[in-house]
């Protein structure tokens, strides 16, 4: 899954997330609301049965004790009793614009419901008489609602569904409106991944989207023409030097090999010849490092032996003329068992060159140099380490990670080019291959090139 899809599915799953957050905010605030409802009344609820049983026959009259009269006036409240034929026998507070006598219809209308505007509380005594307790006017609601079963599934079952289907056709929106955002947005965020990279890429310039493609088309195209400006400059200044260069690393060679000339002015002849044979090869890593970024020079891939190219490149290290105080070895780890790979043997002999050269640069007062061919996890492995000054920690960290590293400095000050470790790393990656940095104990340094091992 590449990053553009990890986008888009983040934000399916956020957009989600933020439904189910709707939700559960919206029903922790429905039952916030029902129990600040609940706590907003009075905090006191009048007992009927509790004032009922406070009315008592005595003294051949109705009374009421304090506990009685107390639940009354804390309620606000007034009340009265009813014999069985629906006669008022005592009253406490009765409006005066009350009957002190109902009917079992008048009974049966405000026990459900209201006695006029009054709501009211009823309680049927075992003497069979009736308590009724009532409440002023807009103090409490009551309902009375009489529904058959199946109407209530019906209902339940209904708003299930309901809730269900608007759950479902909101996913459903949202995922169809982020395929389409997706549909339009995947080639446009393709393609700035490519451009970053170097590879322009070509967008359809229609729909919604379309000027941001033009742009980004616009720019891929200027930095095409840039790309190939920038090469044709570098091969035709490579092309003019190389013939002028090639005559003073002649003149200059036969001058410091002349042995009519003064001792100091053959010694300034070979500084001219060296100092003309690094600008040579500045100028093939330039030329070479360029054709590998802009794939001007395919990599001619036949069977190769790792461990014999191994062994050339000891070879040629020792041949160009290398100082005393350098020592180079080659080692294998399975001696005389070849390691079968398809590749460039040109390419490959320049990068452990120029590894070889890298320890050289880095270390003019002398090392020891071990290039060691063999396999690991699946991998060929070239390892050329070094018991010199090493690279810093910054250095190595910026290596690893793929930086490219304009140039560096030599134990003697001098600034060196980093074109070399550069071209390096542009031959490994166009062997699928990976490289690695690090310190070689207890200094020095070790870099390690893995080459995949195709069956």
């Amino acid at each position: 899954m590449n990053s553009v899809q990890r986008f888009f599915r983040r934000y399916i799953l956020s957009m989600i997330g933020i439904i189910f957050l709707f939700l559960g905010i919206n029903i922790a605030l429905f039952f916030a609301v029902m129990v600040i409802g609940s706590m907003s009344g009075s905090g006191t609820s009048l007992s009927v049965r509790d004032l009922s049983d406070g009315v008592v026959w005595q003294d051949s009259a109705w009374t009421a004790d304090n506990a009685a009269l107390s639940i009354l006036r804390e309620n606000d409240a007034w009340a009265m009793l009813l014999d069985e034929n629906g006669n008022v026998v005592w009253q406490q507070d009765l409006p005066e614009d009350l009957p002190r006598s109902y009917t079992s219809a008048d009974i049966a209308s405000f026990s459900r419901w209201y006695l006029d505007s009054y709501p009211v509380k009823i309680w049927a005594r075992e003497d069979g008489s009736l308590m009724v307790a009532g409440l002023q006017p807009r103090t409490l609601v009551k309902f009375y609602y009489s529904l058959e079963w199946p109407y209530i599934e019906v209902m339940a079952g209904g708003i299930a569904a309901v809730f269900l289907c608007n759950l479902f056709l909101i996913i459903f929106l949202i995922l169809r409106n982020t395929r389409k955002v997706e549909k339009a947005m995947t080639p446009i965020l393709q393609g700035i991944q490519d451009l970053s990279r170097g590879k322009p890429r070509h967008l359809e310039e229609q729909g919604e989207l379309a000027e941001i493609s033009r742009g980004l088309n616009r720019a891929a195209d200027y930095m095409s023409r840039k790309d190939n400006t920038r090469a044709e400059w570098i091969r035709g200044v490579s092309h003019d030097i190389r013939t002028p260069l090639s005559i003073v690393l002649g003149y200059a060679s036969e001058l410091e090999e002349n042995d009519v000339l003064p001792q100091e002015a053959r010694k300034q002849a070979g500084i001219i010849r060296l100092e003309s044979e690094k600008m040579k090869r500045l100028i093939d890593d330039l030329n070479l490092t360029t054709k590998l970024e802009y794939a001007l020079q395919p990599v001619q891939v036949k069977n190769v032996d790792l461990a014999e190219t191994g062994r050339l490149a000891a070879g040629e290290a020792l041949n160009s003329g290398l100082p005393q105080q350098y020592e180079i070895t080659f080692s294998e780890a399975r001696p005389g068992r070849s390691l079968p790979f398809s590749g460039d043997s040109s390419l490959l002999l320049r990068m452990l060159d120029n590894l070889i050269r890298n320890s050289v640069i880095h270390n003019p007062q002398g090392c020891r140099i071990i290039l060691s061919a063999g396999e690991e996890d699946g991998y060929y492995l070239y390892t050329v380490s070094d018991d010199g000054i090493g690279l810093s920690p910054a250095l190595l960290a910026a290596l690893n990670q793929g930086q490219d590293i304009s140039s560096t400095r030599n134990c003697g000050g001098k600034l060196e080019h980093g074109l070399g470790l550069k071209l390096v790393r542009q031959i490994v990656r166009a062997h699928q291959g990976k490289i690695q940095f690090s310190d070689t104990v207890p200094h020095g340094l070790t870099v390690k090139v893995f080459l995949p091992i195709k069956s």
